[in-house]
């Protein structure tokens, strides 16, 4: 049945809002699809499977021997968030080349490492800086995350990146260098 219904400004006729497409470099395919969903899984993985190894690497002094009811709930709601996060990061990325969306997801995920990295202040001001005292969770909140956080700033600073803009400025530029040449060759 077909519609006379326009599509809203912006819009192609398939209602697919229309972006910039861009070129997206392997270390960022790698990273943002794969690597930083993969261990957001694992991080659901551990705060729902294996809560007790979860909370001790965490903060061994403070993990319970029995996990309390309410504890064992609200590892169970991070997972959730861990496994949101993934899916979020590789599926939602994964639809789209619309650098303008990218970089929405990409400035959220931004502020959650730094949500992220605020968590772990308790644990003292060291615990940012010194990788002697870091175990297995440790490494991925606070190292992981710099590297999470920095991969995003740096796309969102549009480092190795190549927009539509990008690449119609490198044509042109390319288009005006073979003009001169040419116009140099007529010269003789």
């Amino acid at each position: 049945m077909a519609s006379d219904k326009q599509a809203p400004a912006g819009a192609t006729a398939t209602n697919q809002p229309q972006g910039s497409a861009f070129s997206l470099p392997l270390l960022y395919r790698l990273f943002f699809l794969l690597i930083e969903p993969l261990s957001a899984l694992l991080g659901a993985y551990y705060a729902y499977f294996d809560k007790k190894a979860y909370l001790e690497l965490t903060h061994a002094a403070s993990a319970p021997e029995t996990i309390p009811l309410g504890t064992s709930i609200v590892l169970s709601q991070l997972a959730n968030l861990y496994l949101f996060f993934a899916i979020n990061e590789a599926l939602v990325l994964r639809s789209t080349s619309d650098i303008h969306v990218w970089k929405t997801v990409l400035f959220c995920l931004l502020v959650g490492d730094i949500g992220h990295l605020y968590t772990v202040r308790e644990l003292g001001m060291n615990i940012y800086w010194s990788p002697s005292t870091w175990n297995a969770i440790d490494w991925g909140n606070i190292p992981f995350v710099y590297l999470g956080a920095s991969m995003r700033i740096a796309f969102l600073a549009d480092v190795g990146l190549c927009t539509s803009a990008t690449s119609m400025v490198i044509e042109v530029t390319k288009a005006i260098d073979q003009q001169a040449k040419c116009d140099e060759l007529i010269r003789g």
